[in-house]
């Protein structure tokens, strides 16, 4: 109900907006500056309203000083509905990369540009359990959002325009330009939320960011540069419930009482059953085991009259949590995984530089550098299980991932005019890396001589884009824009290797396993499995250094029939080096009905490659699934497990895409009115395969499972198509009147994905039953139901002197999450027996107010009203570590974020 009021509170003030305006629009003129957008566009800016395609332009200079959020991901999921993007948890390298998307679209199917040019995407790719699973997207976060001026979104198709990822649309971010002062801004923040566990109060998460940016002039022609630094520095938070499972078993407890005596059970054998200290071992195990005080009588008397390893292991397998909890003074908490944000320091620094050289031409140059270092836990090796060895880690231990991410991007270019013509021609290379290092963890198999500490290798990938660009405008009709040019684009992938420890498993003793020799195992005779426990490292086997190329041409035509019918039409001719050409082309128009009321529709053809990464990348992880940590090959595209699964070589996904809307302006009342219904069928849609396990494989293929030290595999394929239709509303007023102003805006997104036809299958997968591993249940979910069908937001700004103030609302729409709830107990997954996340309204609300010319204050919340996902069931709770949805968590798990913020600006 709190949710409501604020809701129709802020409705009241939409509408007092509008009353105060209408009272004093005879008496006070306002000048309103229409928004005009680039983006779609190569014939220079025209009004947001007389696109023919639909852009939003978000002015993220002004609104950093009141906005909660403080990245570029979670801005736009705040203020634009038709964009997504999850903060996940527990899943690797993902935890520090928000997968975003477009439209209900894949995180690699929106291209990023940065004032105009192609970004670079991530070296990550995502596998684990998360929105966007099996793609490669764009690092927003490594770009600094006080470096933004202004964020252009276009919603709609646009390869033919700017190349491949454009299927759902393209995002561009413009840069500072400003010159002459230094502003800055120094903000402090945290969770105030009861929902905190893990001994940490009601306030944790806590985030200190620092923004700095200075710009000034070169020269007397127009010349600048802009510089912006900004260090970040993030705790995590801890959402995890109560462990509820099993940790010690009676061998634990024994143990423990040998270990006070100073005799580590582990060190009198390596493999139950066949060391000559077998004997020793059962008389140490009677003796200590008459020092745990809360084991029966009964239980005493078995298992002194047990005389054999094989007699021990029926009995000393019984749960005895709660007594040694009690025991070594430690609670249920103690053993609870880092549920929630991750712990992240970030340090970016980016520049916008711009020199004329005459009249007609400039150089320019942008860029910046970032580097972020991320740590995240993954699930607790509890003692009762073969991943922890005891003998070192009597209480078990929560391995750690950390992640070194390095991004690196400079673009450098000359633009002018010669014989009307403008041409611009310049050369983008960006880089991004992810190294791994996993602490307080170890390799089993090691045992004693295991580190705690390892390297396990990288992923790093690089671009280099060559643009040359050529647009002229005639003066026939109304105006017609040609524009044409070619592109010339360079990718690198690599897989670096770790350290040897941190992928192989050992033998007893101590040599790397050959699969013939012995292994060591633990008490219970279950073999110690070797790699750094939580993220195996990657081996030699997956290192890979590929490349490849691509060569584009296009063309854009843009013709102003009369003042009121334009129509644009584009196509683009592109080649890769490794998988062949594609054609594809769009024709958009806007016909102005009335000076205020515009009728826009456009239709287009679109493609996406293959990214180098999904064709190349292999390496095995450690996954949950189904409520079990499986041993996961990920193996490439050209692997021979793929052609023994008849898994067919990548190919570029192909699109068609229509959009029609209309937008109309009431100026008396400063009203704009935009809605856009649009439709994408996407064919050979990209997707990461379910797991195949190894006994569902030819034998050959098990084999191949065997070296990798995996138990079940998955590969990239062009496994099916999809359709996603959607409709997009935009509504947004302001009133000027004295000394007020107020904005307000109301957005909504409508979408659906859905599969359609069949699975694109071989013979071998129809004839084994395996095609609803190749499209797994999971996958379905991931695709269909767990982007919200429904995302709305309203806001208002409203600023009253050298005050302002500041008040959202967004909807987010029921979802599903893939874990999976077997409620007829049958075994049998149905499509609706998954984890359903009811819809939320989470409400921001902040203030600034401006003591001085040079100095103001920001006080606000982020989820005031500290709303949570719904909670998970008990099946989906991994031992109540879970609460909430790990996989579909549309605004975060964290709760209420309040926060305080210092601008400045000299």
């Amino acid at each position: 109900m709190k949710n409501k009021k604020i809701i129709i509170s802020a409705s009241v003030l939409f509408f007092l907006g509008n009353y105060a305006h209408a009272q004093e629009k005879d008496t006070v003129k306002t000048a309103n500056v229409e928004e005009v957008v680039i983006l779609g566009s190569r014939s220079g800016a025209r009004s947001k309203v007389d696109s023919p395609v639909p852009v939003d332009v978000f002015n993220i200079k002004e609104s950093s000083v009141v906005l909660p959020q403080t990245n570029i991901g979670q801005i736009l999921n705040a203020i634009a509905p038709s964009f997504t993007s999850t903060i996940q948890t527990n899943a690797d390298g993902t935890d520090h990369l928000d997968p975003a998307q477009l439209r209900g679209l894949g995180p690699d199917q929106v291209l990023v540009l940065v004032n105009g040019k192609r970004r670079h995407t991530s070296a990550l790719v995502n596998v684990n359990g998360s929105p966007g699973r099996g793609t490669v997207g764009t690092d927003l976060n490594a770009i600094p959002s006080f470096a933004i001026s202004r964020i252009e979104v276009l919603r709609d198709g646009a390869s033919a325009q700017y190349g491949s990822d454009a299927i759902a649309g393209v995002i561009n971010l413009g840069l500072k330009r400003d010159t002459g002062k230094l502003t800055g801004q120094l903000s402090y923040g945290g969770n105030l939320t009861p929902a905190a566990n893990d001994h940490t109060g009601d306030f944790d998460g806590q985030n200190i960011q620092i923004d700095l940016n200075y710009g000034n002039k070169i020269g007397s022609k127009g010349g600048f540069y802009n510089i912006t630094w900004t260090s970040q520095f993030r705790n995590p938070t801890y959402r995890a419930g109560t462990e509820s499972g099993a940790i010690f078993n009676a061998y634990n407890a024994i143990e423990r009482r040998a270990l006070n005596d100073g005799v580590n059970l582990s060190s009198l054998f390596s493999n139950i059953g066949s060391t000559p200290n077998s004997q020793q071992l059962i008389d140490y195990i009677h003796q200590y085991a008459q020092d745990v005080g809360y084991f029966s009588q009964s239980f005493q008397n078995q298992i002194q009259g047990a005389n054999t390893i094989a007699a021990l292991q029926g009995l000393l397998g019984a749960n005895v949590t709660d007594q040694e909890l009690a025991y070594r003074g430690l609670s249920r908490k103690d053993f609870n995984m880092q549920v929630g944000q991750s712990k992240l320091n970030n340090h970016q620094l980016f520049a916008n530089i711009e020199v004329p050289l005459n009249d007609n031409w400039k150089i320019y140059t942008f860029g910046g550098y970032s580097f972020r270092h991320g740590t995240s836990g993954g699930f607790y090796r509890r003692p009762n299980q073969n991943r922890t060895f005891t003998g070192l880690y009597s209480n078990g231990y929560l391995p750690q991932i950390g992640t070194d991410i390095q991004d690196l991007s400079v673009s450098a270019g000359i633009k002018g005019k010669w014989n009307e013509w403008n041409i611009d021609l310049s050369n983008t290379f960006g880089q991004n890396s992810f190294d791994y290092t996993i602490r307080n963890t170890g390799n089993t198999s090691l045992r004693f001589v295991s580190p705690d500490e390892f390297d396990a290798g990288g992923l790093r990938f690089s671009q280099n884009t060559i643009n040359l660009d050529f647009s002229k405008k005639y003066e026939v009709w109304s105006g017609i824009n040609v524009a044409f040019g070619a592109e010339h684009r360079y990718e690198n992938f690599k897989i670096t290797a770790g350290e040897e420890a941190s992928y192989a498993t050992y033998d007893v003793s101590g040599n790397v396993w050959t699969g013939t020799t012995q292994r060591p195992t633990d008490f219970f005779g279950n073999v110690l499995p070797g790699g750094s426990q939580v993220f195996a490292g990657f081996r030699p086997a997956n290192a890979v250094n590929k490349n490849r190329q691509a060569v584009a041409g296009y063309a854009d035509v843009e013709l102003n029939f009369t003042d009121w019918l334009l129509v644009d039409a584009a196509a683009r001719y592109e080649n890769y080096s490794d998988f062949g050409s594609t054609f594809n082309y769009k024709l958009a128009s806007r016909i102005k009905l009335d000076n205020n009321f515009n009728f826009r529709f456009a239709g287009s053809t679109g493609f996406r490659a293959p990214s180098i990464h999904q064709i190349y990348y292999n390496v095995t992880s450690t996954l949950f699934t189904d409520g079990v940590l499986k041993e996961v090959g990920t193996f490439s595209n050209d692997s021979k497990v793929a052609d023994l699964l008849d898994i067919p070589k990548l190919k570029q996904e192909t699109s068609k895409s229509a959009s029609v809307g209309f937008t109309y302006k009431i100026p008396s009342a400063n009203l704009t009115f935009t809605a856009d219904g649009y439709f994408t069928r996407i064919d050979d849609r990209i997707v990461l395969t379910g797991q195949f396990a190894r006994a569902a494989v030819p034998a050959e293929a098990q084999a191949a499972f065997d070296v990798a030290g995996v138990n079940a595999v998955q590969l990239f394929a062009n496994a099916i198509d999809t359709e996603t239709k959607g409709l997009d509303v935009v509504i947004s007023h302001n009133a000027r009147f004295s000394e007020i102003k107020l904005d307000n805006s109301f957005a909504v997104n409508l979408n659906e994905t859905k599969k359609v036809g069949g699975i694109h299958s071989s013979g071998f997968l129809q004839s084994t039953n395996l095609e609803s591993v190749y499209f797994s249940e999971a996958s379905r979910i991931y695709l269909e139901e767990a982007v919200p069908k429904v995302k709305a937001s309203l806001s208002h700004q409203l600023s009253w002197g050298k005050a302002l103030f500041y008040l959202r609302n967004t909807y987010f729409g029921k979802v599903t999450s893939p874990d999976i709830i077997d409620a007829n107990g049958n075994g049998t997954i149905e499509p609706n027996e998954h984890q359903q996340i009811t819809d939320k309204i989470i409400t921001d609300l902040s203030a600034a107010y401006q003591f001085t010319k040079n100095v103001g204050l920001t006080l606000g919340v982020n989820n005031l009203f500290d709303i949570y996902p719904t909670k998970n069931l008990t099946a989906s709770t991994n031992n109540d570590q879970f609460i909430y949805s790990r996989s579909t968590s549309q605004f975060g798990q964290n709760g209420r974020y309040v926060f305080t913020r210092l601008n400045f600006n000299f």
